[in-house]
């Protein structure tokens, strides 16, 4: 019989509204139960797309028996950390305090005031691998419930205290440190893997925002590291597209590595990822030229075209990795499977493709998986003569199409508008760099879905699915969507996205500022009160919403719409100056603040007709150059940078700016070409050509 879940609209909600678990929805209904019944809540958080979940909702929440527990002792409350990151920031918060790691699923035991007094991740059935067994802590929080109740309270009571005082921390008043970067990329460096590259061990993250700071530092002629820095990249970024956790025949990132090698995957997509790493490849295929770094990002855009577009233009959230209940099963493959497709040339794509009959994939849990193979691209790609790229595309389109006759995994379809920031921002940058009219398209409407389905009374929806938006935008939403809107402009030249940005800056600082405290909250003025009002400082899984901010207010600056842009983010960055050095690789979105704020402003107008103007536009997308407040338009237009610019008779002219001052006005190619090179001394002199 299902639950209170089967009213909700969240895919991971609806994953468990069968369950015999007696679960409520966050919500004023549960936390009044559980003071009527003087009852403990059981708060689980987690994503459609974990597996980790998949398997505590097997082991625990499908048995009846652990249910009745739960139901007789619990008010049990799920949640979804991605249709609410508010919630799961403050408690995934309480559990990094109490137990000194984090992860999903989620779980946390709350008093009926919402205040924590213990918590963990996952919990299996039975005691295992140093963790105790969930029915066995039902039974002990029950016990100490009942029998120690003003040791809990006092417990609680202090947690929530010490977060809440945490969180609320002034922003101290230091002076700015622009050194910090350099002394970031220090740390950096020591703690990446010399052999396979990233960061730190198993299990392996991609890090997007640390690798586009780098990609920052390596475009600079003043970087004494530079070397460094792109050997390290260029090691990175070969053994992530060669590995595993590249999908060698569909494209597209799984979420991180269990090994260092990035070999084998976790094998959930998340859209957030495959934007940002997307456009991780993008800027590096700008910098180095390497037409690999180029197939990745077609690729990596064709896959969530593919697989993760609503009709509408909306992307979906992320793709599980289990099918039939079996992480991994969709991607892998034996030796038998692939001869039966390739016959002959087997041999070679095996060899290509690191597949081998012991297989490299292993899996206790299901020993059906037994030789299967995890594909790679780690040899010899042309080890004899037959195998030529189209050959190799050919076989690699066979095992796509044998593939797609397989049970996929599940699409998670809500759309956020959060991460749709984030997948705005590299098609509309990928349609610049590669002159390409379908990605065009393709942001363009996106934007149009978010403005349509999301944007209401002047404020964002955080969500939508089946058609409906909900849940108030938080700052992540405003603040990725934002950045997405600008490349939008740089793109289109359509004055709209850049006025729909600011307007976006002006609901943050309206909404999300702390006047008291400095900085901003996650969550905005007039929200759901939590235990506290979180400002989002690191980096996670996603760029910290505080340093996209950041970039916000200093982008729009740029372009002469806003004066508070840079003490906004001087004020972001005061937050968490203190904190860097101890922890360079979580701050890698706040390290690219810090480079723009100790960098000139630079600005590129170029004015003339669309066709007049597409070849300039061509010069300055061939380059990587961060933080160019790049102004396309017809025609002066209002925005300040434009101020005063006319094009010369049926042409277009280009003026290359820093601080507001610019340069001699450029007429042909060849002369904004010579501009940028030698104010961006570090980019190639003939920047890379994109294929057709």
């Amino acid at each position: 019989m299902p639950n209170r879940l089967s009213g909700e609209t969240s895919p991971y909600l609806l994953q468990h509204a069968e369950n015999p678990v007696d679960w409520y929805p966050w919500g004023d209904e549960a936390f009044a139960k559980a003071r009527e019944e003087d009852k403990p809540v059981l708060l689980s958080v987690g994503y459609s797309t974990c597996h980790w979940c998949h398997v505590m909702a097997h082991e625990s929440f499908e048995s009846h028996e652990i249910a009745g527990l739960m139901n007789e002792h619990f008010v049990n409350i799920k949640v979804d950390r991605e249709e609410r990151p508010d919630i799961d920031g403050v408690y995934m918060t309480a559990v990094q305090a109490l137990t000194g790691q984090g992860g999903w699923p989620m779980t946390v035991f709350l008093t009926p005031d919402k205040k924590p007094f213990f918590a963990g991740t996952y919990f299996p059935p039975e005691d295992a691998h140093g963790r105790p067994g969930f029915p066995r802590l039902l039974q002990t929080i029950n016990a100490t419930w009942d029998e120690r109740r003003e040791d809990i309270v006092n417990s609680a009571e202090s947690i929530s205290d010490q977060l809440a005082e945490a969180s609320g921390r002034a922003v101290p008043e230091e002076a700015f440190d622009p050194t910090v970067a350099a002394s970031a990329v220090q740390a950096m460096l020591r703690s990446a893997d010399e052999v396979w590259g990233g960061f730190g061990t198993a299990p392996k993250f991609p890090a997007p925002a640390n690798l586009e700071f780098l990609l920052g530092r390596a475009a600079r002629a003043d970087e004494p590291e530079q070397a460094a820095i792109r050997t390290m990249l260029e090691r990175t970024l070969w053994g992530m597209a060669s590995g595993g956790m590249y999908d060698q025949i569909g494209g597209g990132f799984a979420r991180y590595s269990v090994d260092v090698q990035w070999l084998v995957p976790h094998f959930e997509k998340m859209l957030y990822d495959n934007a940002a790493l997307a456009r991780v490849y993008l800027h590096a295929f700008q910098i180095f030229g390497d037409p690999a770094h180029e197939r990745v990002v077609r690729e990596t855009l064709t896959y969530l075209e593919r697989e993760m577009l609503h009709e509408d233009g909306g992307f979906y959230s992320a793709q599980d990795a289990d099918s039939e209940g079996i992480e991994g099963k969709f991607f892998l493959w034996t030796t038998a499977q692939v001869e039966g497709l390739l016959g002959e040339d087997a041999e070679a794509f095996n060899q290509i493709f690191g597949v081998t009959h012991e297989g490299n994939f292993y899996d206790p849990h299901n020993p059906e998986l037994i030789g299967r193979n995890v594909l790679s691209r780690r040899t010899d790609p042309f080890p004899a003569a037959n195998t030529s790229p189209e050959r190799i595309e050919g076989w690699r389109r066979t095992l796509f199409e044998a593939r797609s006759e397989r049970i996929p995994p599940q699409t998670d379809d809500k759309v956020l508008t959060s991460w749709n920031g984030l997948a705005l921002a590299v098609f509309a940058e990928a349609a610049r760099v590669f002159g390409d009219a379908h990605l065009r398209e393709i942001a363009e409407r996106n934007a149009r879905f978010v403005r349509e389905r999301m944007w209401s009374n002047g404020a964002l929806l955080h969500t939508c699915k089946d058609g409906v938006a909900r849940i108030e935008g938080m700052l992540e939403d405003y603040a990725y969507y934002g950045l997405g809107l600008i490349e939008l402009y740089q793109l289109t030249g359509d004055r709209e996205h850049l006025d729909w940005a600011n307007e976006l800056l002006d609901v943050i600082v309206a909404r999300f500022h702390d006047d008291e405290g400095g900085a901003f909250f996650e969550t905005a003025e007039g929200a759901e009160e939590l235990l506290f009002r979180q400002k989002p400082r690191f980096d996670q899984a996603t760029p910290s919403a505080g340093a996209s901010t950041a970039q916000l207010a200093l982008m729009l600056q740029r372009y002469g719409l806003r004066t508070d842009g840079e003490a906004i983010a001087r004020e972001v960055v005061a937050g968490v100056q203190g904190l860097i050095l101890n922890a360079a690789t979580g701050f890698g979105a706040t390290l690219q603040v810090i480079d723009l704020l100790a960098s000139p402003s630079r600005e590129l107008a170029i004015v003339g007709a669309p066709e007049a103007r597409a070849p300039l536009e061509r010069v300055a997308a061939g380059r990587f150059l961060p933080g160019l407040a790049l102004a396309p338009a017809a025609e002066p237009n209002g925005i300040p940078l434009l101020e005063g610019r006319e094009s010369s008779e049926g042409g277009a002219t280009a003026w290359l700016c820093e601080n507001m001052a610019c340069q001699l006005p450029a007429g042909s190619p060849d002369e904004l070409a010579r501009q940028l090179t030698e104010t961006f001394p570090a980019i190639p002199d003939q920047p890379p050509e994109a294929s057709p």
